[in-house]
């Protein structure tokens, strides 16, 4: 009777256990987001609001019916090279000068752009003046990011191509949590 007993107690225990494996509280099973959690998230306000300083400065500079042109955002240390992270800034900055009324050329669609796979518009500086002067582009959004341990540094800047002089100029600071580390590791 005792044997039956342990039995029955340590079957009991390995059932409880096994339903702690499916728990959402084990430590091993992870916890999906939620669309609440997307909506709030401060990566797409923060490019916005980057974007949104550069505006504020370009706005009696720049004429809105003349194109621009926003390139990729790219690594400081190698200026050939972007992750999923200088695409999205790139994507967000473009999209929310689209937004302010402003024409921007669609670079991914375009036969003559250099466009490197899974790196997106990297351009060296006589491209950019080339490109820009056969679009009529009257300035061009470019940025890099640096990683530290904790955070990544963007910078952006708005170009007059034909001068090279910057119109415009905006640095934020993002933190490197999970997130950003996946779309910086993202090449």
């Amino acid at each position: 009777m005792a044997n039956k007993s342990l039995f029955v107690v340590l079957g009991v225990a390995a059932f409880a256990l096994a339903g702690c494996a499916d728990s959402p509280y084990s430590p091993t099973r992870k916890v999906e987001p939620t669309w609440e959690q997307a909506a709030s998230n401060p990566l797409v306000p923060a490019n916005y609001k980057a974007a949104d300083a550069l505006l504020g400065q370009v706005k009696p500079i720049l004429a809105m019916g003349q194109p621009l042109i926003a390139t990729t955002v790219v690594s400081i240390d190698a200026l050939d090279q972007s992750s999923t992270l200088g695409r999205l800034i790139s994507e967000q900055v473009a999209g929310r000068f689209t937004q302010a009324g402003y024409q921007m050329v669609e670079m991914k669609f375009r036969n003559s752009v250099y466009v490197k796979q899974s790196q997106g518009e990297l351009m060296l500086t006589r491209e950019i003046k080339d490109l820009a002067k056969s679009h009529d582009a009257q300035a061009v959004i470019v940025g890099t990011y640096g990683q530290s341990d904790d955070f990544v540094f963007v910078n952006l800047k708005v170009i007059q191509p034909a001068t090279n002089v910057v119109l415009a100029v905006h640095d934020y600071v993002l933190p490197l949590d999970s997130s950003i580390r996946a779309l910086v590791r993202g090449r």
